[in-house]
Formats: structure tokens, sequence, C-alpha cells
């Protein structure tokens, strides 16, 4: 039988294995202490957040349509729910996830992810800012892990980087990263040197906790204090995991599902809420740890981490709790310099850029980094590309006016699309006053994208007594154009 490029005989195929095993191990190390961090963010104990990313990561390894995202306990989920944890009590977690899962899977599955679907129309300019404040918030996060600290952390720091960048000439086998944090942690041992530690971030009890009890009373009462969080939660949930399936779509060259990622991401917070207790997210920092560090492809990845995670919650959380955090942070760095667009600050490239779509690069990062908040600066660079586009469209309106030789009738040929931004330049195209009583205008170039245009030129020739008629329409156009007016003229 030939062999296939996936068959088990294939050449290659144990080594990519055992890549995307590895691979795995590091982004479990560089989630906890993010995840304990966040934690106290939410309000809630550290073990809980910890057993929560186990079960996130293992379900979506499984089920999401994005393979070799990392997906966990942390990120704006614990910003979001934090606040009503803090007021009404830890009880009301629970049927909160629960809600904001079952929204999420019904937005998969009843087709309904318009916000999945409009992933395809964030702007290149947005996305690239994104990635760039990314990489921003990810290495200004490490930087309190550097300072006034004893000197040995900055010793450990250098030797990181070292291990980072020198060991891929030597081998691929291992990843750098895993090879940096396994010697860093011994010499950092070895030496008994007085450098903060992952332990020193929360404590490391080892064990599982059971199934998680409901608390609360299943009232109206409860639905009042948890709706809006738990759509919050939802929502902000599938816009980070969606742009980050988006951004890991770019990195590798291939395509995720997202009504798949919609519906599995609510089936893991289901299972994350039953056991573990909170809800989260895709964690973009881990997720380029395991794609760009590890260059993992598959849910093998995904898989391994989890089980490792799992390892050190369990049986390893001691050696856990002896990592430096040093080592840790600098391993996001890098991450975090490797994900910024270098080629996009380039002097060079923004010289050749449209200054509009510099522009809209600058606000989503600036919005983001300024705010923290990603979606944030998604949102404030979508909407001004927005506003951009419809004002640069706006001004390519024309219309032709020609007279008929006995003066009876007027026609007017225009061109570009009708709609609320071009309204405005259209309707200084017409001399309403000076026009016959037979007014038509012909739309062969040109499209009826909404009311605002055809009505106030209808309108003013209905003040002058003069009738309008239009021609050269298409299908969409005269369907929207009847549906408007009960008739086409």
């Amino acid at each position: 039988m030939a062999k296939t490029p996936f068959s088990p005989a294939a050449p290659g195929v144990p080594r990519l294995l055992a890549r995307a095993c590895l691979a795995g191990i590091v982004p479990a190390l560089a989630l906890v202490p993010e995840v304990i961090s966040f934690s106290v963010i939410a309000g809630v104990d550290p073990k809980v957040s910890l057993v929560a990313s186990i079960v996130l990561c293992l379900v979506t390894s499984l089920l999401g349509g994005r393979r070799a995202m990392v997906t966990a306990a942390a990120g704006s989920v614990a910003l979001v729910i934090g606040p009503m944890v803090h007021v009404h009590g830890v009880a009301y977690i629970l049927p909160t996830v629960l809600l904001a899962g079952s929204v999420q899977i019904l937005f998969g599955l009843a087709g309904l992810a318009g916000l999945a679907r409009m992933m395809r129309y964030i702007p290149r300019s947005v996305m690239v800012g994104f990635v760039n404040a990314l990489g921003i918030l990810i290495f200004v996060a490490q930087v309190p892990h550097l300072l006034h600290h004893a000197w040995q952390v900055w010793l450990l720091f250098a030797l990181t980087g070292v291990i980072m960048f020198a060991w891929p000439r030597l081998t691929s086998a291992l990843p750098s990263s895993l090879v940096a944090i396994v010697v860093v942690t011994v010499i950092a041992v070895w030496g008994g040197w007085p450098v903060p530690t992952v332990g020193d971030a929360g404590p490391m009890m080892a064990g599982l906790p059971g199934l998680t009890e409901w608390r609360v009373p299943l009232t109206a009462e409860t639905l009042r204090i948890i709706w809006s969080t738990a759509l919050s939660v939802a929502f902000v949930g599938l816009l980070e995991s969606l742009l980050t399936a988006k951004l890991v779509d770019e990195l590798t060259d291939s395509h995720s599902s997202t009504r798949r990622e919609s519906w599995a991401l609510g089936v893991a917070n289901l299972c994350a809420g039953v056991y573990g207790g909170i809800a989260g997210c895709a964690m973009i920092g881990q997720t380029l740890v395991n794609v760009q560090l590890g260059q993992a492809r598959t849910r093998l990845s995904t898989f391994t981490a989890a089980l490792m995670l799992l390892l050190l919650v369990t049986a390893l959380s001691g050696v856990m709790a002896r990592i430096p955090m040093v080592v840790l942070a600098t391993v996001m760095m890098i991450v975090a310099v490797k994900t910024v667009n270098c080629h996009s600050v380039n002097p060079g490239t923004l010289r050749k850029m449209p200054f509009s779509e510099t522009l809209v690069m600058s606000v989503t990062v600036a919005a983001t980094v300024w705010t923290g908040n990603l979606a944030v600066g998604v949102l404030g660079g979508v909407v001004l590309a927005m506003m951009l586009f419809a004002r640069r469209v706006a001004h390519v309106i024309n219309a032709e006016r020609e007279l008929a030789a006995d003066g009876s009738q007027v026609h007017y040929r225009v061109r570009g699309p009708l709609f609320f931004g071009s309204s405005n330049d259209l309707i200084e195209r017409f001399a309403y006053g000076q026009d016959p009583a037979s007014v038509i205008i012909d739309l062969t170039h040109s499209q009826i994208w909404d009311a605002s245009s055809v009505a106030a030129i209808v309108t003013k020739y209905q003040a002058q007594g003069a009738e309008v008629t239009f021609t050269g329409l298409d299908a969409r156009s005269s369907d929207f154009h009847r549906r408007l007016t009960g008739r086409l003229p």
C-alpha cells in the first residue's frame, strides 16, 4: 500500500507527533501564573480557575473549530465576571456560566452566530493593529516580574533569552522554550536563589475538587442578577475566541470553523461550570506560544496542554510551584516581540500605505493599549474603518444631466452607490427648479442600498409637480424600491 502524508508509516509522523506533544507542555506552564492572577481578579480560588482551565482546554481540543488554539479560564471573561462576584458572591458564578454557555451553543447551532460571520468583515488594518496591541500588552504585563527583585532575576532573564535564541540553531527536536524553563528552574533551585516563583502567586495544593455545588435559589431574582453578566461573558468570550482563531488562521495559512468554535466554546463552558466553576475563552498569548514557538498545528498539542496542566495541578504541584516567574515572563516577552508585525510600522511601509489604513491601525492599537481590552480596540478600529470607507465611497457618486431637444423631458444618468453617505452629494446634482415635469433617472450604473437618497430626490421633485421615473434598476434594487414605494414608477 502506498504511503500517504498522514499514514502511520509515513516518514516524519513520529517526529510530528512528538513535536505536538512537546509543544503543548509550554503553554500549560505559561497558563499557570496567568490563570492564578486572573482568579484573584474574578474573586475565586486559584484551584477553581486551574481546574476549569483543564476542562476548557480538554473539551475545546476535542470539539473546537480551530486546531492548536489554547482555551482557559482567564482573560477578558475574568474581568467581566469579577464585579458580579464581588457584589453577590461566588455562588452566582455557576448559573452565570451555565447561561453564558447555553447562549454560545445557541449561537453556534442555530446559525445565529452573526458575530462569527462578521469576523470576515474586520479590515486588515484592524487585524494588524489588534496583533500589534496584543504584543504590547503581553510584553508590558511581564515587566513587573523583572523589576524590584534580586539581581539573580536579571541573570536568569538573560540566560532564558540566550537559550531561546541559541537552542533552535542546535536542534529542533525540543522546543527552546521548554528547554529554557527546565534549565533555568534547575539552576534557580540548585543555587537556592531568592527569585519569585509560581508558588508565590497562589497556593499550589495538590488534588482535584468535586462537582460545583448549586447554592442559589432558582428564581426570577437570580436571573435578574446573572443575565447581564452572562450575556457579557458569552459575547466577550466569543469575540476573543473568534479573533484569536482568525489570527491563527493567518499565521498558519489555514481555515477554522467559526460556527463550530462558537458551540464548542459553549459546551466547554458548561462543562467547566459544572466541574471547575468558572468560564473561559481563548488565551491569545498561550496560543501564540503553542503555534509560533512550538510550531503546533494539531489538536494533539492542546490535548497535551490539558493533560500537562492536570498533571501540574495534581502530582507535580510541588514542582510547578518552584518554577521561577522570570523564565515564564521571558518566554512571553519573546512571544510578544515576535507577535508585533514589524513590517507594518516600518517607515517605508507607512509612507506607501494609505493614510486612512495607518490611522485605523493606530487607533486600534491606542484604544486597545489604553483600555487594556482587546474587544474595545477592535470595535473602535472597525467603526473608524467603516466611517472612512463610507466617506470615500460617498464621493464617487456622479449624475450626468441631458435635456431633451424639445425641453419636455430631462434624463439623468447616475453612477455610484446610493446610500446615506452619498445622499448629500447626489441631491445637489439635480436641478429641481429648472427641470421639466418629466424626469427620468437611469440607475444602470448604480444601486440602491437604502431609502435616504431616492426618497429625498422624489420628495423634492414632487414638491415641484414633476413625475420621476427610474430605469435601469437591477433585480435587487427593483425589489428594494418596490417594497419602499409599493410600486415601481
